[in-house]
């Protein structure tokens, strides 16, 4: 089946700009089976560990987080980016190709000791991934991995979510 994803997945040359080749995941999501498929792979990176609550990345991430935490029925916290939650937050910086973002994380949405699943749709230079790790590891989290769908393993973004154990499905 990881071959049938693979296989789903649609490159867009040239988007959002010139030189980037964008893994679409809309396929996925359009296929039921597919999309159920990716979810159970998902799930299964936890290789059977208890899980308190999923945490997924704004924007993509939802989708895959949110699913596999009704999944394992446990809660979801969202990693927004600045000013799109409305509570109280802890937030930290990353480097974008030109200047910063930020993302940020409700003060309460963890509690210490909580074992977390960070979950997003794709790993590339993992600035983002990394910022959420940061947060989460600021709450005092037992962040027990870090998975996504898509790894695009040449940007080597793995390297900054160390010591974190970090899964893929797929890798390009």
């Amino acid at each position: 089946m990881p071959d049938s994803l693979r296989a789903a997945i649609r490159d867009v040359v040239d988007f959002p700009k010139p030189g980037i080749v964008f893994k679409d995941i809309t396929p996925i999501l359009a296929d039921g089976r597919l999309f159920r498929r990716s979810i159970d792979l998902i799930c299964a990176t936890t290789g059977g560990t208890r899980i308190d609550k999923v945490a997924g990345i704004d924007a993509r991430g939802f989708i895959f987080a949110s699913a596999v935490a009704d999944r394992l029925g446990v809660g979801f916290v969202p990693v927004r980016k600045k000013g799109k939650l409305p509570w109280k937050t802890r937030q930290t910086a990353y480097a974008l190709e030109y200047g910063e973002a930020i993302v940020e994380i409700h003060e309460d949405a963890v509690q210490p000791g909580e074992a977390i699943l960070l979950v997003d749709d794709l790993l590339a230079t993992g600035g983002t991934a990394a910022a959420a790790v940061k947060l989460l590891d600021e709450l005092d989290a037992n962040l027990i991995g870090v998975s996504f769908l898509i790894e695009l393993s040449f940007l080597k973004g793995r390297a900054k979510l160390s010591p974190h154990p970090v899964h893929s499905i797929l890798t390009f």
